[in-house]
């Protein structure tokens, strides 16, 4: 069928696609990389003032993020009995604590008398009970009540009324969830296909290399949709690769992208302005120069993408003390991003592993908090070691001063460097957002769920 004669979202970019880049790589990928899903799902503008109005912001804390599943931390933050991790959402707060070697629970971090906040400061702490700084009354670690000081003047409270208040709290491959709501639907039913798929990867056997945090001047869903596609790369990154995405959505709540690298169609890029990246175009050893790995000379027939899978698999394994060698060419190279709704991203890759996390920032609209977990594989038989102080950046501040995040710190820079003059623009237009079709289809996702969640509060 002509592209003129398609349906909206047929259409897609010219060029080898990602399905069959995977078909001819040396090494070749597992099921879950092979799968395809996507649906249309319209093609109506959204309105602006879903990022940037006070009132859908606050409808967003009441109807979805006191609904959600979410992930709170990793169980490598809390791997031994006392320890204890806080958690903040905007208004919310909640502490998530390892009750015995095998459980964690997850209880609102609120006092049960007059409702003073127990722990301060999010992030990691230990302890074998939980005081309130106000007037000293305690509870275990379970969060059952233990001392009321004053006890005399309180007939009327027992462990049951007044323990500590409990929220919904899962694990997956090691990241540690929470729900606000007691009674929400298994973390599983939210996850989707993510289980099947992440059977392969196992982010559990990965430990937190870096983690970063920065504040960002945008509306958290403004900030993570510039991560949902790779349209914006021609222009905001100077790069010809993004075209031949392939963008999957799973269900409402579990979407992805496959970014391939390594690999390059000048054909895909016939419709963009100019000829710099088409005449002439990259050849195989200039696609080998841009990847992290040594440089050598290839031979005829060689491609960039089969050679650098291997020395990435060579000098990534011995670095790590890992074996790496059965993992496919597209794990070893490729962008690989799922996300799962809200706000969670995760990048089941070995070159790319890593995890987002945008949360907004108290009841700011325009601001938000945006993480980066870098991930590494683990020996077999080594334990998981401390994670790493979080390195914390301001607005100003460049991810270039970040040494650890190397290469991948200019391309933050650009990432959200367009988001600022985003916000103020969606404050001044005067219509909607427009999507794309399919580059753009699961930021259209992401918003049709976010209205399941709003819709259902009415």
């Amino acid at each position: 069928m002509a592209e003129s004669e398609s349906k909206p979202g047929e259409a897609r970019a010219q060029g080898g696609t990602i399905a069959q880049i995977l078909a001819s790589d040396a090494q070749p990928a597992p099921a879950a990389l092979t799968a395809e899903a996507y649906e249309f799902l319209g093609d109506a503008d959204l309105p602006a003032s879903r990022y940037t109005c006070t009132d859908f912001f606050h409808r967003e804390m009441s109807a979805m993020w006191s609904r959600t599943w979410q992930w709170a931390c990793r169980e490598e933050h809390i791997p031994s009995v006392g320890d204890h991790y806080v958690y903040d959402i905007g208004p919310y707060s909640v502490i998530v604590a390892r009750v015995t070697e095998d459980e964690i629970k997850a209880f609102i971090n609120s006092c049960t008398h007059r409702g003073t906040r127990l722990l301060g400061e999010e992030g990691p702490g230990f302890g074998q009970s939980f005081n309130c700084p106000f007037h000293g009354w305690s509870w275990h670690l379970d969060g059952a009540l233990k001392d009321v000081p004053g006890r005399w003047d309180f007939p009327h409270v027992c462990e049951a009324t007044h323990s500590l208040q409990e929220a919904a709290c899962d694990s997956w491959q090691g990241f540690v969830f929470v729900n606000l709501d007691p009674k929400a639907p298994p973390l599983s039913e939210q996850l989707d296909v993510l289980p099947e798929h992440f059977a392969h990867f196992a982010l559990e056997g990965r430990r937190i290399r870096l983690h970063v945090q920065k504040v960002l001047p945008a509306n958290w869903k403004a900030a993570q949709e510039a991560f949902m596609e790779a349209y914006h790369n021609f222009t905001t990154h100077d790069s010809p690769t993004g075209a031949n995405t392939q963008y999957d959505i799973f269900g409402p709540n579990v979407s992805r992208f496959i970014h391939n690298i390594g690999h390059y169609s000048p054909e895909s890029l016939s419709d963009y302005p100019g000829d710099k990246w088409r005449e002439p175009p990259l050849t195989e050893q200039e696609l080998l120069a841009g990847l992290p790995v040594t440089q050598r000379t290839l031979e005829d027939g060689e491609t960039a993408r089969a050679v650098g899978a291997q020395l990435l698999r060579d000098e990534m394994g011995a670095q790590l003390n890992v074996d790496l060698s059965s993992v496919s060419d597209s794990e070893m190279l490729d962008s690989i991003e799922y996300h799962l709704f809200p706000n969670a991203f995760f990048f089941p890759g070995t070159l790319i592993s890593m995890a987002y996390r945008f949360r907004p920032i108290g009841d700011d609209v325009d601001s938000c908090l945006f993480e980066i977990l870098m991930l590494e594989p683990l020996p077999e038989g080594v334990t998981h070691p401390d994670p790493p102080e979080p390195v914390r950046l301001s607005v100003e501040q460049s991810y270039t001063e970040v040494d650890e995040l190397a290469w991948l710190g200019a391309v933050y820079d650009q990432d959200t460097g367009n988001l600022q003059l985003q916000q103020q623009g969606l404050k001044a237009t005067r219509k909607g957002i427009t999507l794309g079709n399919y580059q753009e289809a699961r930021i259209r996702r992401f918003h049709l769920t976010l209205d399941e969640y709003l819709q259902a509060q009415t």
